[in-house]
């Protein structure tokens, strides 16, 4: 029958389009300011700031020792948001620069520039550091930056799935272990998570967004080390990528494939009826003459 093969064809899609997508993610609520996700529950990040921002107060006084014993305390007050992360490195260069150890500078500046490929010095500094930094950004450019890639397919619907690749294309300094994706449908107050072990293609199946009317899916996602220290960020809470989503009005039933075939089976049998009817079922009346005698 036409009808099962159509019902056969349209299953086997619905397979195809699960074992393309994968199993949904199930999503956790985002930890707040100052938290991180220690893979069970979100824990307060310490001072590693408070440390940092001391190390930049000694540094403007020119006060080498007090600023390194306050970058060492804050390397050990992580993990690290990505500002923190890259003030920390900034200030190690600047002060190996300071006292002429330039060996020390340049790889501290490298990291720096890892974490934030676009950043630059203050001119302002001693040449010290600045002539330092700036052999370290030419090295950085050959040596090339880390990057992560996150798609989607286009022209989602509400109502489906939604496949996001996250894929590492350099890694360059082998630092990154795992991501977080952060999303919420636009409107929202709150961001939820999901955490990916990163490593080639990976991908996370975000639920399908319920309702009546076009929907816009916003995402940014961030990257840590092993220490779970920030060290690459895509796109931002203030600024975040956009998916989005057209609305279809459910099909009637009548419309449908199985609505179809429930009216040709109902069509069909009354055709037959009538077929019958005229043609095969025996009349109710016998023709002939009578005759008697």
């Amino acid at each position: 029958m036409r009808w099962l093969a159509h019902a056969a064809y349209v299953a086997l899609l619905g397979c195809s389009h699960a074992a393309t997508t994968g199993p949904t993610t199930t999503l956790r609520s985002a930890c707040a300011d100052g938290q991180y996700w220690d893979g069970a529950a979100c824990k307060p990040a310490g001072d590693a700031r408070q440390k940092v921002a001391a190390s930049s107060e000694a540094l403007a006084k020119l006060d080498v020792d007090a600023a390194k014993v306050a970058l060492d305390a804050a390397e050990k007050a992580g993990p690290l948001d990505h500002h923190t992360n890259v003030t920390l490195w900034e200030q190690r260069g600047i002060a190996a620069a300071y006292t002429d150890d330039e060996a020390t500078a340049t790889s501290a500046f490298d990291m720096l520039l890892a974490l934030d490929p676009t950043h630059f010095l203050s001119y302002e500094l001693s040449p010290k550091a600045t002539l330092v930094f700036e052999k370290a950004l030419q090295a950085a450019k050959v040596r090339g930056a880390p990057e992560v890639d996150v798609s989607w397919p286009r022209g989602g619907k509400v109502g489906d799935a939604i496949p996001v690749d996250v894929e590492v294309l350099a890694d360059p300094k082998h630092f990154l272990e795992r991501a977080t994706l952060f999303v919420r449908t636009r409107g929202e107050a709150t961001w939820r998570a999901a955490d990916v072990k990163l490593g080639g293609d990976k991908r996370v199946v975000l639920p399908p967004i319920v309702g009546t009317k076009p929907a816009t899916v916003e995402l940014y996602l961030r990257a840590y080390d092993a220490h779970d220290n920030e060290v690459l960020t895509w796109a931002d809470p203030t600024k975040p990528r956009e998916i989005a989503l057209r609305y279809e009005p459910p099909t009637p039933w009548y419309r449908t494939w199985w609505g179809i075939t429930s009216i040709g089976v109902g069509t069909a049998a009354v055709v037959g009826v009538i077929v019958y009817a005229v043609t095969i079922a025996p009349p109710d009346k016998i023709g002939g003459d009578a005759v008697v005698k």
